[in-house]
């Protein structure tokens, strides 16, 4: 069964309880910081004017659920660093990794015309329908569309500002390495979603393609530079810095190839976004170049006529997930996550770090891997 871990798989219920306690008091902290860094914000936005109050408003509800995956691989890669002590201005720069992972979700979902989010209306789903409700003039998804836009890029700034307060007052070899690993972040981010918007203009999907976004987009955003981020703040060696890159690499990856599977075979309820938005945007994920691979020629004509179409219906969903389960694509991408869990253990286990955040960071991976939502 999709997103359900096989036996033995390391779960959240079984880590140590000085280990959930320790995590548990790590997220407090990021959510902290991350409120008191954006009311600031959102204070000065309102006081512009009382028109600017419904932006403001907006943050403080897209602030709340999500994993804080990313955030919690900094922590550890911290921590994995210095022996378990979380070095100054950890909790700051994992918040600005969650705002800049807002940011980018905000502008994502813009680009693929998503209308849900974590079970909730979408930045731009969320001021257009406010636009029809107080019946402002000028078309609502525009002004929807435009709004979410700009509430992207106040939360990359945000974060810029974040991770520029974390690092003033250390070491200027610490500072620097750090700065750079974040911008070397943001640049491989965007350029990976780049190529992944433009891998839905070509007719067909490759392995090879496939991979390369998910290298960039995804693997190294959610774990790799993440943790190198902690790494580099603790003062990890150069060995230690390059084993946290092949673990993110490793781990980044299961955690996509799962969001892919989750994307349209999930549950939506769980998920928080509907199942229909992959498709129905053309995203050439591993399951599509895999079931592109080996389609007959009925089968190639379900993939041309539903994958891409903005009027995608239930039934053209349904028949594209059958051409995922009868050439076995769904199979081989689940196979390749339990192979890349498998790899990533190993990748823990040898890393030169404390046993307490080896143990953590299997949990942190089982979590990307096994996951339903």
């Amino acid at each position: 069964m999709l997103g359900v871990s096989p036996p033995g798989s390391p779960r959240a219920d079984t880590r140590d309880p000085d280990i959930r306690a320790c995590a548990r008091d790590d997220v407090s902290g990021v959510d902290a910081v991350l409120r008191e860094h954006v009311a600031a914000h959102t204070a000065l936005l309102t006081g512009i004017h009382p028109d600017v109050a419904p932006l403001a408003d907006y943050f403080e509800r897209a602030l709340t659920g999500g994993k804080r995956l990313r955030a919690a691989f900094c922590l550890w890669g911290a921590r994995g660093a210095t022996g378990g002590e979380l070095p100054d201005g950890t909790l700051e720069t994992a918040a600005a990794i969650e705002l800049f992972h807002l940011a980018a979700l905000i502008h994502d979902d813009v680009m693929d015309h998503s209308d849900e989010r974590r079970g909730l209306p979408t930045a731009h789903r969320h001021f257009a329908d406010r636009h029809r409700r107080t019946g402002l003039a000028g078309e609502s998804d525009d002004f929807g569309q435009a709004i979410a836009i700009l509430a992207g890029d106040l939360c990359l700034t945000w974060s810029d500002d974040l991770i520029a307060d974390a690092v003033s007052a250390l070491p200027t070899p610490i500072r620097r390495r750090t700065r750079a690993v974040w911008s070397t972040m943001r640049d491989e981010t965007i350029g990976g979603q780049y190529l992944d918007i433009l891998g839905q203009t070509l007719p067909t999907a490759s392995k090879s393609r496939t991979q390369l976004v998910l290298h960039f987009k995804s693997a190294k955003y959610t774990v790799a530079h993440p943790l190198r981020l902690g790494g580099a703040l603790g003062g990890a060696s150069d060995q230690l810095m390059g084993a946290y890159e092949s673990l993110g690499l490793i781990a980044g990856e299961a955690f996509q190839l799962r969001d892919d599977l989750l994307g349209v075979f999930g549950n939506a309820a769980q998920t928080g976004k509907p199942v229909v938005d992959d498709i129905r945007e053309g995203k050439r994920t591993l399951l599509v170049a895999v079931a592109a691979e080996r389609a007959n020629p009925i089968q190639q004509q379900h993939l041309s006529e539903n994958l891409g179409n903005p009027d995608l219906t239930e039934e053209g969903l349904a028949e594209v997930c059958r051409v995922f389960e009868e050439t076995g694509a769904a199979d081989y991408v689940e196979q390749r996550i339990t192979q890349l869990a498998a790899e990533a253990e190993q990748a823990i286990d040898e890393l030169p770090v404390d046993l307490m955040t080896r143990v953590a960071l299997r949990d942190l991976v089982a979590r990307c891997v096994w996951r339903t939502s």
